[in-house]
This record gives structure tokens, sequence and C-alpha cells, in this order.
């Protein structure tokens, strides 16, 4: 038997796992105790990791589709037969014929995070999307125009704070979000041991609400009026404080005109919060002298997620809890993203061009998910013609996902690097299948740069990629070189793309980073992560600003334009109306790609309808009947949960299920296959500052199911 130290690339917690393995079996997952960060916590997905390993159903060579039928293909002939067509398409139709899709567990992969990046984001294709239009978006907005740069998105100091508030989010369920944290259960309850208070604000008395000290419940889709009336609040008492940021901080006299008219009773009927709630919630993060506000999810995927976003930050920066210990800091990562993410094919920009149907803005060289199916039905030129997806299952994750089907269906190619005939990749005309996750190396490239903790680790892979296999780091290589694009520049050298990998880019990047040459002989290199096959704890977080910054003029602007000429919105349709519906997460889930792990899906049905025990007894539902949930897009049907967990006029879904499409392979999801929330939700429904899909509080009407 051998023993492996690795990270789980499952989530973004970064937990340190014991992999044991005899032969080519994994016998056995646990936590790793000696993990600096995560100290033995894992959680059940990291147990899964033998699971993914041994899937029969997961690809171990590429596929290409006849009809219904699938045909092994070697790796040469599909790449070639992949990019003599995607040469074609782009010889006859131009470059933005070409659209790319890239999915959450991109982020969980060194590959896919660095080369994987060069060779799909300099396709020169206009016609870039990814799962951050239905996350994290309004935070990178935000972070591009107060800090200068999408990527520094602070993160809560956890560890020494002592209050917490969480809006719009479940930490205990998602194991933290934009804010790595390991086992964050005990890190919760670390603040309360030290005298301190955890406040969760949520439609919902989640997982994290349990265990707070006190839960608020607010209207899904309010966020941003709660926060101006906070901000409101600390300027009409006095309490705005902005400490050592005072020098740096621009547009306060706007920002305080702006929320001028936002008073705790203009609030309170569309918030659901009492008026006495808002002030006093403004006063706890006045006066505590290590407070944090945290958003998430919920914040970021609404009508007013941009808004949003950006007054969480305001809130601390007003408060002196940005850039402060035990407030909203800046991480220190061994490989820092900011110079890289250039050379890697990320540009911070916004609204540079729009979609070309529906005039939606760009972010980051992308545009929005909300626009794909459009791009590709509508004729024109730009068409989208081909599709590549990679590590992503956007019919069931993006709203509107029986038009995404249909849309595709009428592609002139699709290839999808993926291991599974999912929902998606079923459609798909070749799939290129990667490694599992326990075949490649890891380090958290994209999360450590939200880690609550300053920790830098390197491991290499449990299991020798097998010589059938390729990498997707490799299929993404094989295909641009095939494609005879553009020779890199900027430094990086074509070497490291064919030959080095993505250890050459993680050395390089570690040498020249805070952590590397600049500290001498004790600088950090791969070969000392490789020798501290634990992990390295390089300490708390510290704060970084001016210096961080990367606006022109090194200042925090509190009230960009974008904002405030968005207000007007806000008060016109921030209104209450009707029921509505938020998404929910569980400890066993990832989005929709773990529900072929029956240690996973085993137990109670967890694709249900949440409701209060009003709305339940006014549509005359009963606890295990099913319930009918229709909205202009159509109509699904799931078994029905009620609890007084949920706000009155508020349902919850979970997000990611929907496993019955005719054609996928995952035998065992299918044995739970519920329905996707996605199939009725209507994707022209957004954030129309940002872009961002509102996966949460759109209206939705519930009758009981009729039984046949």
């Amino acid at each position: 038997m051998t023993t492996h130290f690795t990270s789980c690339p499952l989530c973004e917690a970064t937990c340190g796992v014991v992999v044991e393995t005899e032969g080519d079996r994994v016998v056995s997952v646990r936590g790793d105790d000696a993990d600096p960060f995560s100290k033995g916590y894992i959680c059940p997905k990291g147990t899964a990791l033998a699971d993914l390993h041994h899937d029969p159903d997961r690809l171990r060579k590429p596929v290409r589709r006849d009809g219904d039928t699938w045909h092994e293909l070697e790796w040469d002939e599909a790449f070639d037969l992949v990019a003599g067509k995607l040469k074609g398409i782009r010889a006859r139709h131009g470059r933005d014929a070409i659209a790319v899709y890239q999915g959450n567990p991109t982020a969980h992969n060194l590959g896919l995070v660095t080369i994987g990046q060069v060779a799909l984001r300099t396709l020169g294709t206009k016609n870039l999307y990814s799962a951050t239009s239905l996350d994290q978006l309004p935070h990178m907005l935000a972070a591009l125009q107060m800090f200068g740069n999408q990527l520094l998105m602070p993160v809560p100091d956890v560890d020494r704070c002592e209050l917490f508030v969480c809006l719009g989010a479940n930490p205990l369920a998602s194991n933290g979000s934009i804010m790595t944290a390991p086992d964050m259960r005990a890190r919760l309850k670390a603040i309360q041991a030290r005298g301190g208070r955890v406040i969760v604000l949520d439609p919902r008395r989640t997982e994290t609400a349990e265990r707070a000290d006190r839960h608020i419940f607010i209207r899904p889709g309010t966020d941003a009026v709660l926060l101006l009336a906070i901000v409101h609040e600390l300027y009409a008492t006095g309490h705005v404080k902005l400490g050592r940021l005072a020098s740096m901080i621009k547009g306060e006299r706007e920002l305080r005109a702006a929320a001028a008219a936002w008073t705790p009773e203009r609030a309170a009927p569309i918030t659901g919060i009492a008026a006495a709630d808002i002030r006093w919630l403004a006063r706890e993060l006045a006066v505590t002298e290590r407070a944090v506000l945290y958003g998430r999810i919920g914040v970021c995927t609404q009508e007013f997620g941009g808004l949003a976003a950006w007054l969480c930050y305001t809130v601390n920066a007003l408060t002196s809890h940005l850039d402060t210990p035990g407030g909203l800091m800046f991480t220190t990562p061994a490989l820092d993203p900011l110079p890289l993410a250039a050379r890697l094919g990320f540009d911070g920009g916004f609204a540079r061009w729009t979609s070309r149907v529906s005039g939606k803005p760009e972010f980051g060289g992308e545009l929005p998910m909300s626009v794909l199916a459009e791009e590709i039905e509508t004729a024109g030129d730009g068409q989208v013609r081909a599709l590549i997806t990679s590590a992503g299952n956007p019919v069931l994750s993006a709203p509107g996902g029986p038009r995404l089907e249909q849309a595709m269906r009428g592609l002139e190619l699709m290839v999808s690097i993926d291991p599974y005939i999912n929902e998606t990749t079923r459609l798909a005309h070749v799939i290129l299948p990667p490694v599992s996750p326990l075949e490649r190396s890891h380090y958290d490239a994209a999360l450590n740069a939200f880690a609550v903790r300053n920790i830098a680790k390197y491991s290499p892979a449990v299991f020798e990629r097998p010589a059938h296999a390729r990498h997707d780091w490799e299929i993404c290589a094989a295909l641009w070189a095939r494609l005879r694009l553009p020779k890199l520049g900027r430094g990086i050298a074509e070497r490291v793309i064919g030959r080095l990998g993505p250890e050459a880019v993680v050395d390089m990047a570690v040498r020249v980073g805070p952590w590397g040459l600049r500290r001498g002989r004790s600088g950090l290199t791969l070969a000392k992560l490789r020798a501290a096959p634990h992990g390295i704890d390089l300490g708390p977080l510290e704060p970084r600003l001016p210096d961080r910054l990367g606006s022109a003029d090194r200042k925090v602007d509190l009230a960009p334009s974008i904002y405030l000429v968005d207000l007007p919105r806000l008060a016109v349709r921030a209104q209450p109306h009707g029921l509505v519906i938020i998404g929910r997460r569980h400890l066993r889930s990832n989005n929709s790609w773990l529900h072929n792990s029956e240690r996973l899906v085993k137990g109670l049905t967890r694709c249900t309808i949440m409701m209060h025990p009003d709305d339940a007894s006014a549509r005359r539902l009963a606890e295990g009947g099913n319930a009918r949930v229709i909205t202009a897009r159509g109509a699904i049907e799931l078994p029905v949960e009620i609890t007084d967990t949920m706000m009155p006029g508020v349902v919850s879904i979970p997000h990611g299920w929907g496993h019955s499409r005719k054609g996928a392979k995952l035998h065992v999801a299918a044995t739970v296959a519920g329905v996707s929330i996605n199939d009725i939700l209507d994707p022209a429904c957004t954030d129309e500052l940002s872009g961002t899909s509102a996966l949460t509080g759109q209206r939705v009407e519930v009758e009981a199911a009729e039984v046949s």
C-alpha cells in the first residue's frame, strides 16, 4: 500500500487529503491531519475522489458521435478531425464563428487555469463564455471598478474577526466561496468561542444560519436596498470611519449623496427587514473593532447583483474593515495571479464591446451565458457555428436549458473536453476526455489567491497518467498547435507549453512572486513545495493597500459611475412581487457533476421544493406530495418539503439536477434524476448592469401536481 498527500480539487476549500492506493486502486481517502490549512478536515465530496477515478461511466478514449451511437477514436485521429473542421469553419465564417464555454471546474484544475487558458483564450473569437456570468461576475466587476483589477477580490479574515455578517451565503454547505477556508464550521465556532458573533441574512434559515447567533430573513434580490440603507445609516449617525484608508479613498461625497434617499424606513417593506434591525446591523458593523460583511452567491446571481456586490465592499470600507485584520482583506498568494493573468489570456475590461444580437456587455473578454443560445440561432456575420465546451454542463447550469440544447443541435461542430457523456456533451460531435483528478498534479493557482490565510501547496499526481490518456492541458495544447495559432509572446516560451507542462508555469510564477526570489535563499520554488507534501503556512493575511491597487491613481473608488447610473433602475424595480425562487447548496453536491457517485447521492431525496407552511397551505400542498412549478418558460414537477426555515413568499429548489435527458450516460445520476430548475428560468432575466444571470428572485407559480 502506498500513501499519497494531495489536495482535494472538487471545491474552493482545497482540503488536504491522504490517498492510500494499492496498485491502480484507491483504498481510502481521508483528511490530512498534517495539512497546516485544513488540519484534517474533509467533507463528503473528498471521499468521492475514488468514485470519480474508478467510475465505469468515465470515458478513457476520445469518442465520435454518429447519430445516437458513439465510436472510439485514437487521439491523433480525434485531434486531426476536430482541428480540420475548426479550421474550415474559421476560414469560411471568420474567427467569431467559434465559441468556447468553460465550466466551474476549470478554476480547480492547474492545467486548465494555465495552459488551457492560453489555448482556449487565444482563438481570437469574441464568443468566449464561462460559468463566471452564472456566479461571481459582480464581485469581479466591483474589484475592477473599485481596486483596478478584476482578480483583486478581498476575502473575510475569518480567523481574526469578532463579527461575521454573512449575506446570501451558506459556507457550511458550500465550504466557502471566493473565501478559500476549509472547515468553516470550526472557523465559525472559533469566532463564537472568542466572544464574537455570527449573523446570517438569507431568505432561508440555512445550515450556516442554524448555527449563527442571529438569523434575519431578507427578501431575495433586495440586498442592494439593504446595503444602501446601511450606508445611509452610517452617515446619518456619524459612524463612517475610513481609518488608514482615508488618504486612499475617492468618491465618498458621491456615495453619500447616492444613499441619501435610502432610509431604513424605505428599505424595510422592500427587504422584509424591520427598520430597527437595519439600524442595529449598521451600528454593530460600525462599532465592532474587527468585523466583516461577506456577501456571496445570493448577492451576485440576482437582478441587482452588480449594485449589491459593489455595496458589500463599500460598507466594509466605510466601517474601517477593508484591508484591516479581522475585516475584508487581500491574500498574498505565492503564485500571484495578477501579473500572470494577462499572459494567460485574461484581460481586465468591461463593456468594450457588446454581444451581436441583444447588446449585452463583455467582461474580461467574455460574453454572458444568457446570450449564447441567441448567438447560435441568429444568422448573420459572427453567428456561432462551432462550440468547444470544457469542464462544463451548461444545459443544466444555465437558465433556458431546453433552448440552449436545441441551439446546440444546430451547430456544425460541437467538441467537448469532458470525462463524461452528460446532459451537454451528449450533443457533441466529438468528446475528448481528460484524465481523472487523481492522475494530474495539483496547485491551487486560482483559489490560493482568495484564501483566508497565506498558504502554498503543490501535489504530484497520485497515479501516473496512463499512456492512452491525456491531460486537459495536453488536449488544449494539441488543438492549439494543429490550428497553427499565433506563437505565444510576452515571455512564455513555446517549449513550456509543449514539453514542460503547468509545473513550469508554477515554478516561474512562484519564483517571481511575493514569497519567491525577493526573499533570497528562503524564497519559494517548486522544489521547496515538492519537499513539503502537506503544504507551507505563510502566515495570516496582511494589509496590502495601496501597493496592491491596480488603479492608475492608487485610489479605492467608492462611487464608480457605472453603479451611480444604475441606481434609478433599483428605485423603480426593487419592489415586492409574488412568489419568488432561490436555489440552495448541499455539502454532498457540486453543481451537476458529482451526482454519479453513489455515496454522495444516497439518502433522502434532495431535489425538492422547500416552502413555508403558509405558502404550502394556501396552495393545498402536502409534505411529500408533488408540486408543479410554473413560469412563462415552462413547468417542472418535484416533491414538496414544507419547512419554517423558508421565508414566506419564497421557495427553494436546488441547482444542478435533471439527469433524465435521453442520451446521457450517467447511470447512478439517472437513478436520482430530479429536475432542472434552469429548464424554467428565463435567461433574459439578468442583472442589466453586469450581464449576470438572475438565478435568484425570479417569479414562479406553484400548484399541486395532477395525479396521473
